[in-house]
């Protein structure tokens, strides 16, 4: 599996069809993230950018779910591949239920 973040840039002008596709962009990504396909959602103060950090096996995997995005069609992506990703999460070990 490989690490893609993904540089997404949103309209400067949010539609009303924009705005309407949130609460199913949202929806997404929580599927996604409980998924573990997602792995980090960043969106700029601005509004201006989306940082996407997701896991796939190749290059066009990662284009194949970045479609499934609501929004997909508003945002112009560039994706780029990782040599690793760390967060304070990972870092820590996992808690066992028992």
């Amino acid at each position: 599996m490989n690490i893609y973040i993904i540089d997404a840039i949103l309209p400067e002008e949010m539609s009303e069809g924009f705005l309407s596709l949130i609460p199913f962009q949202r929806a997404r990504v929580g599927q996604l993230m409980s998924d573990r396909k997602l792995l980090g959602y960043s969106l700029a103060a601005d509004r201006s950018k989306l940082w996407i950090t997701l896991s796939a096996d190749s290059r066009e995997e990662a284009r194949v779910i970045l479609k499934t995005f609501p929004l997909f069609p508003w945002m112009t992506c560039t994706i780029h591949e990782l040599a690793f990703h760390h967060t304070s999460q990972s870092l820590l070990p996992e808690i066992s239920q028992n």
